[in-house]
């Protein structure tokens, strides 16, 4: 039931993230206030994985690198941001990264 949660958590962060943009500055106040709902959640989502028992590190670990990794693809497949050599092997880390902490024992 954690990881469904953090799931959760991800997928708020994700969604503020990217209404975050579209608020050009807080000047759009609808996005705005997906912005504020949407983190307000992801924490809440997190603080309540955190609260089952999932480890910190690897908790932290996936919601950011998962939300990393969905940001990025968004910026390309929507915003019209650039696929860069450098950013696929940024997010290939990142990946690997939550892989090796995982593998290391710190999920329950």
């Amino acid at each position: 039931m954690a990881w469904l949660i953090l799931a959760g958590a991800i997928i708020a962060e994700v969604v503020a993230t990217t209404a975050l943009k579209l608020s050009e500055g807080f000047t759009h106040k609808g996005w705005a206030l997906v912005v504020v709902a949407g983190y307000a959640a992801a924490f809440v989502l997190l603080a309540q994985a955190l609260k089952m028992q999932m480890e910190m590190g690897t908790a932290y670990a996936v919601w950011a690198g998962a939300g990393t990794a969905a940001i990025a693809a968004i910026g390309v497949l929507f915003l019209g941001e650039s696929l860069t050599l450098a950013k696929v092997a940024g997010i290939v880390l990142i990946i690997g990264g939550v892989l090796v902490l995982n593998l290391a024992g710190g999920a329950h």
